[in-house]
């Protein structure tokens, strides 16, 4: 086929202007990304040759090489794994073939860091050769096609590109960047070597260049050995030598591994531009066995909420590649854990369907999720190091591993909290170890860092329950009507304000054998701590109201299930509550504002007798217009909205005139 020319999909066009104007504030990543790219060509290849070993062809090796020219100012990366077929490389090379690509540009927002961050996660890393090159060739053959089948793609980086056939010999694919003048120094074996080392030395497969060797000048007059000579330089010797270690970094000793390692190890395998929160290296024997590196990031990436996109750990099978984001292999609510997990039990040609059913599998997934718990328990245990001096008056010595840990917990349940919860209702195994490594704010801390083992150390003296509220913002929590003799009688509450609170304590009744208790559900019952003069307050004044809630309930009854005098409100006329099996007036607007069916329930609304605007009802000429405004009014208090806003703005004006 002869030579055409196409356009890039627009999102590459804006991605490659963004690239060669300097996105990466680390110039040397192109390199990592590159051979990375080449080194999951090559596991592919490994990964389809179980079922066809003719694609190895005639090179069973597996290998990457990096070659230089000074004269022609290129940059050579090939590798001999999968390759591409012209239709494959016009797909690869000229889309962004992922499906959240205009979420990824939405994302781009100027800052160097971050953004070099969303190009690794969105799998566009070939792209960060622009960084260095004003133009780059890419030559290729996917294993199985003929020699002539080969393809040749080349762009400048601006708004198209060039594809045509060639005759390949060799499977796989060359990169080939024609660098920059400013990148000249890349044409530097030293160089290059300071960078693979650094970036890509844990890459299972050997990386090889050329051998040079030092070469004297020729003598400027052969005759006189004492004349001088020309300058010398480095000569190529046409052997070729490794120049990584070429063994898996998980397969290694801890104590040969540096923290340095691992942190780019992660960065390879998670495309993430900053280094992991902690991470936790082990070999697990018994019944399965199988070795994990397992990391938790610092950042949620920005699609943690997309439920289409497929996460999970790379999965080898006696270290051949299997697959990348094998989810059978972690939990759901642990879907931000990245990772590898190299089994020496599974088969080689382990499917998909397969790892849902094997014990193995179930196995390897208990023990992981066991690990990174293990893993979070640890962080949430230094998270506040006391170094006050203890009941025998010595004081705690913070050792530097534990001083490196403060705070981790803490920056790590800001980012992924949320999802934790949701272990709640997925893994009941561990229910009562996620209950513990939950965390809150209160009305006595407006940061996230409670938990229910604090809460229930500052219990006052006679509370049976474990007070909670639900609402969308803090501010709706911490003004909630219903709060109010909880703060008078200083009852700490709890503020839950993610969207998942509401489903997941739907699993989760007690912690520790005391129970949790929503201040919105059922009438309150605040038990011992709430004296005798009190009740009996509350029970005459709701007999001498009876009437009035007689009255109330006639005119509420297509909105509110029943009427009844409360004890918790204390500045506030009234407040809605639902019955202690009822959902939530607040989960069920979440479930009609997703689009699903949430069970018509009606609220029960309570007031406060001792109010004035509750007074005034009695006899009241507007008793229907000023009953109303009371249940929408709470129903605006608790962040929902009437039903007839325009009915409701009518009876305010019309007691207002």
């Amino acid at each position: 086929m002869s030579k055409q020319t196409l356009s890039f999909q627009a999102e590459v066009a804006q991605l490659l202007h963004l690239v060669t104007h300097s996105l990466y504030s680390n110039q040397e990543i192109f390199l990592r990304e590159l051979i990375s790219n080449a080194s999951d060509a090559c596991d592919k290849l490994r990964f389809e040759a179980l079922d066809k070993p003719a694609l190895y062809e005639d090179a069973p090796n597996l290998e990457v090489r990096v070659t230089f020219d000074k004269a022609a100012k290129t940059l050579t990366i090939t590798d001999n794994g999968i390759g591409m077929s012209q239709q494959e490389a016009i797909d690869h090379l000229g889309t962004i073939a992922k499906s959240g690509t205009k979420d990824f540009m939405g994302k781009l927002s100027g800052d160097q860091k971050a953004d070099a961050q969303l190009i690794g996660q969105f799998g566009v890393g070939f792209y960060s050769g622009f960084i260095v090159a004003d133009k780059i060739t890419v030559e290729s053959r996917r294993a199985g096609l003929k020699a002539e089948e080969g393809v040749r793609w080349i762009s400048g980086g601006t708004g198209d590109f060039e594809v045509e056939t060639i005759t390949r010999a060799q499977r796989g694919t060359s990169i080939i960047l024609h660098l920059r003048d400013d990148a000249e120094e890349y044409l530097n074996a030293w160089k290059l070597k300071q960078v693979i080392a650094k970036y890509s030395d844990h890459i299972s497969l050997p990386i090889l260049m050329e051998k040079e060797e030092w070469k004297d000048g020729e003598l400027i007059n052969p005759n006189d050995e004492n004349g001088g000579r020309q300058p010398g330089g480095m000569v190529k010797t046409g052997e070729w030598e490794t120049i990584n270690k070429a063994s898996a970094l998980w397969t290694r000793p801890k104590k040969d591994i540096t923290d340095e390692q691992y942190a780019e190890f992660y960065k390879t395998i998670s495309h993430d531009h900053e280094a992991p929160l902690t991470w936790a290296h082990n070999r697990v024997e018994g019944n399965t066995e199988y070795t994990q590196l397992l990391y938790i990031p610092a950042k949620a990436p920005f699609d943690l909420w997309n439920r289409d996109k497929k996460a999970g750990v790379k999965l080898y099978v006696k270290r051949v590649f299997i697959m990348d984001d094998a989810e059978a292999l972690m939990p759901t609510y642990l879907r931000f854990v990245k990772g590898v997990i190299d089994s020496a039990d599974l088969p080689l040609n382990v499917s998909r369907e397969l790892l849902q059913e094997s014990r193995d599998v179930r196995s390897i997934r208990e023990g992981s999720t066991k690990r990174v718990l293990s893993m979070l328990e640890d962080l949430a245990k230094h998270d506040k190091h006391d170094t006050a001096a203890g009941a025998d008056g010595v004081t705690d010595v913070v050792d530097a591993d534990d001083k490196a840990k403060e705070g981790k917990y803490t920056a790590f349940y800001a980012e992924f909290g949320a999802v934790l919860k949701e272990g709640l209702g997925e893994d009941f195994g561990n229910r009562e170890r996620l209950a513990k490594l939950l965390r809150f704010a209160s009305t006595t801390s407006d940061a996230v860092t409670v938990g229910f083992a604090d809460y229930k150390a500052r219990m006052k003296e006679g509370q049976e329950a474990i007070y909670y509220i639900t609402a969308d913002t803090l501010a709706a929590a911490k003004n909630s009507p219903q709060l109010e003799v909880f703060k008078k009688k200083g009852i700490e509450v709890l503020l839950m304000t993610d969207r998942v609170d509401e489903w997941a304590l739907n699993y989760l009744h007690e912690f520790d054998g005391t129970p949790l208790q929503s201040v919105a559900k059922g009438a309150v019952d605040l038990g011992k701590l709430q004296d005798e003069a009190e009740k009996k307050a509350a029970e005459e004044a709701a007999e001498a109201f009876k009437p009035v809630l007689a009255k109330l309930k006639e005119a509420l009854k297509d909105k509110a299930e029943d009427v009844r005098v409360t004890t918790r409100l204390v500045d506030s006329p009234a407040c809605l509550v639902v019955q202690d099996d009822g959902m939530s007036t607040q989960l069920a607007r979440m479930l009609k504002q997703a689009g699903q069916q949430a069970p018509e329930t009606k609220p029960v609304l309570e007031v406060n007798a001792e109010h004035a605007l509750v007074k005034k009802l009695d006899g009241s000429v507007h008793f229907h217009d000023l009953a109303h405004i009371l249940f929408d009014q709470a129903l605006l208090a608790e962040g929902g909205l009437p039903e007839d806003p325009a009915a409701y703005v009518k009876r305010v004006n019309a007691l207002l005139a």
